[in-house]
């Protein structure tokens, strides 16, 4: 298990990017938006980790619920895993809820899953499983 990436909630990517690109000099190596969460997405490698920048596509989606509700800022963690349903077994094994249950489609085609910030003392994670790294069911 690695750490991905932090995922960050921003009002717009543009302006973000003038931060990140500019003054931290760090590259936008990818963007897309993720309808299924409803953002807009941008990734900056950091090393073997990345940030990665949320933005709401409308006032109705989680990402725009957070920022109005706290601002922006950290929105998650996100912990790369080679089985995902081995990782979701042992935490609902040790008592731990994961958001909607079941893993689904995020960013460059990867399985995700998020585990509620009450299991991880107020950290939002996501899990993921890289779409090159599944295990084929026989």
């Amino acid at each position: 298990m690695k750490i991905d990436h932090l995922g960050i909630a921003v009002r717009s990517i543009g302006d973000a990017l003038s931060f990140y690109k500019d003054a931290l000099g760090l590259e936008l190596s990818s963007s897309e938006t993720v309808e299924d969460q409803g953002a807009h997405v941008a990734m900056l490698p950091v090393g073997e980790s990345r940030i990665e920048l949320l933005e709401p596509v409308s006032e109705e989606t989680v990402i725009a619920r957070f920022i109005a509700k706290r601002g922006e800022g950290l929105h998650h963690v996100c912990y790369e895993v080679d089985d995902m349903e081995a990782a979701l077994a042992r935490i609902a094994s040790r008592g731990g809820r994961v958001l909607e249950g079941y893993p689904r489609l995020g960013a460059e085609g990867n399985r995700v899953a998020f585990v509620h910030p009450s299991t991880a003392h107020g950290v939002l994670i996501e899990l993921v499983q890289k779409a090159g790294n599944r295990k084929e069911k026989i």
